[in-house]
């Protein structure tokens, strides 16, 4: 039996729910929230502002998208999403200007919200100042207010389980619009409360949300680049409502996570693609396992999302208190090396147990294109430039204008643009 360091109380996932305990063995406690150079942070913001890779790595969206479609499924999939999400994007565009319904009482509303985000089916319910170094450039006069909502709601378990998977995708989707919806009724509770709120759209991101989580003591981040919450792990979907109601803040914790990442491994060995690292670095200012990106999304393009880092982690199956338990009990990870949390089935390659990794073909990694539009178009352009000994024709500036010209007009269809899946850009932070 370890020696047990501190132990986190936690409110139940629903209001009728009694508190969980989470003993941290003395052996996994680090900090609370995550370790942070602040110097770097502020430098890295300022130098170079965070852009989403909607725009920054557009190239390998479309790209990504192309071969998705062409899975009959996964292209209704999408389709129907985006059908359904648009319109709770649009009416979260407008919350910000939205005025209050009555004068407020200059009460602590944080008790009325938390318990009414937790009605509205949230389970995870934070309150923290909204930073602006976690702002993308293109959406940096967008934030009104300066309080930070944090709110996470579960997927269904069962659909997590068989991911990568058409009901896997199916439930992803379905979990932001549900909670897109909830959100606005949430910003609409505050409005009636005498005060303004600004719904996030979960599928039109700010910025990466997971430093205000991390600060409003909701997780910490995980070796894969998700948040892991205390009840849920990874298996749950993010967003914020920023608000100028008289709250009080909530504090980051320890909850053992980051040397816990470090002695399970388990999301690491079994990434199909080999797109986490084992060891720490720093990045922007902060300590964490990076992701490789160019090994992440091929992956995520052809096998139905991917989220095997998601499916593997023992946190999202069996819960932080479940694992915690038996790690101070036996020293051991609990689900490691067991096909119940570590096998998983690629479609068209068959089943991959414990320590077992497919192998893809030699091009695999190297086809996806990088880069924005313009910069992936104007290498285009440069390799039929060589190709034809330096003549340039007629057709090549033809083709360049026309790719070019396609991007200018997605530009103008904002929701478009940022309407999809964003849980890569957790690697940013």
């Amino acid at each position: 039996m370890l020696k047990i360091g501190h132990e986190v109380v936690r409110p139940g996932k629903t209001l009728s729910e009694a508190p969980i305990t989470i003993p941290v063995p003395e052996e996994l406690e680090t900090v609370p929230g995550i370790p942070l150079n602040l110097r770097d942070v502020d430098w890295y913001a300022k130098e170079y502002p965070l852009e989403t890779m909607n725009i920054t790595e557009r190239a390998s969206r479309d790209w990504a998208n192309t071969l998705r479609d062409g899975h009959i499924e996964m292209r209704e999939i999408r389709k129907e999403h985006d059908k359904l999400n648009r319109p709770l994007i649009m009416a979260a565009r407008l919350t910000g200007d939205q005025e209050p319904t009555v004068e407020p009482t200059g009460e602590d509303v944080t008790a009325q919200i938390k318990e009414k985000a937790i009605q509205l089916g949230f389970f995870e319910v934070g309150i923290t100042a909204y930073d602006h170094r976690y702002t993308y450039q293109s959406k940096k006069d967008w934030v009104k207010f300066p309080h930070v909502i944090c709110l996470a709601y579960e997927q269904d378990f069962e659909p997590t389980q068989t991911i990568p998977s058409i009901d896997a995708e199916i439930v992803h989707s379905s979990t932001y619009r549900t909670e897109g919806a909830a959100s606005l009724e949430l910003g609409s509770f505050i409005n009636s409360l005498g005060y303004r709120a600004q719904v996030h759209s979960p599928n039109d991101n700010t910025g990466p949300y997971i430093p205000m989580f991390v600060e409003a003591g909701l997780g910490q981040l995980g070796a894969c680049g998700y948040l892991l919450t205390p009840h849920e792990g990874s298996r749950c979907r993010i967003m914020l409502v920023t608000t100028d109601a008289n709250v009080t803040y909530d504090k980051p914790i320890d909850y053992g996570i980051h040397a816990f990442c470090q002695v399970c491994q388990v999301c690491v060995n079994r990434c199909p693609g080999r797109a986490l690292m084992r060891d720490k670095i720093w990045w922007r200012g902060l300590e964490k396992n990076k992701l490789y990106f160019k090994r992440c999304r091929p992956v995520m393009a052809r096998y139905l999302g991917c989220g095997i880092c998601m499916k593997v982690c023992p946190i999202q199956k069996y819960g932080l208190q479940t694992v915690m338990e038996h790690y101070a009990e036996t020293g051991q990870v609990l689900g490691k090396g067991t096909h119940d949390l570590e096998g998983y089935e690629l479609e068209g390659k068959g089943y991959f147990g414990p320590g077992e990794l497919p192998v893809f073909e030699r091009n695999f990694f190297s086809d996806m294109p990088h880069g924005t539009i313009e910069e992936h178009a104007f290498e285009n352009f440069k390799d039929q430039a060589k190709a034809s000994g330096g003549e340039i024709t007629d057709q090549m500036m033809a083709d360049l204008k026309e790719e070019i010209g396609r991007h200018m007009a997605q530009e103008y269809d904002v929701v478009t643009l940022m309407s999809e899946e964003n849980d890569i850009d957790a690697d940013y932070i």
